[in-house]
């Protein structure tokens, strides 16, 4: 399934319900073999982490983004999301976040503009 910006957005808008913050959107199209998009978020604590997964875990299905495979449960310092090669979503607390820098890995990547939905 190809993924435009409209779902892309919805997708913001589940992290934004569950208050998801710092929310960057990369475009690894030509840059990843893995992933065409890579969403990173940070929940202020590992229960904000967990909450804001299991929100993306009911609701991205009833957009057509599977949720093939989870980490980082229980613990939910840092949570990655596979979502069947389109995105992969990751969820982090702010410690793990500054620590790991993924902007940084994918510096080459196209930093997309997000915007949630209106209600």
């Amino acid at each position: 399934m190809e993924l435009d910006q409209k779902i892309l957005d919805k997708v913001v808008d589940f992290v934004e319900d569950k208050k998801g913050g710092d929310i960057t959107l990369l475009s690894l199209k030509g840059i990843s073999m893995v992933t065409d998009y890579c969403l990173i978020v940070t929940g202020n604590t590992a229960t904000q982490v967990k909450a804001i997964t299991d929100h993306l875990e009911e609701k991205l299905p009833e957009i057509g983004i599977p949720v093939v495979h989870l980490e980082g449960l229980p613990t939910a310092n840092w949570v990655l999301m596979d979502c069947g090669g389109d995105l992969v979503i990751h969820v982090m607390t702010p410690d793990q976040r500054e620590f790991y820098q993924l902007e940084r890995l994918w510096k080459d990547a196209e930093v997309m503009s997000v915007s949630p939905v209106e209600h």
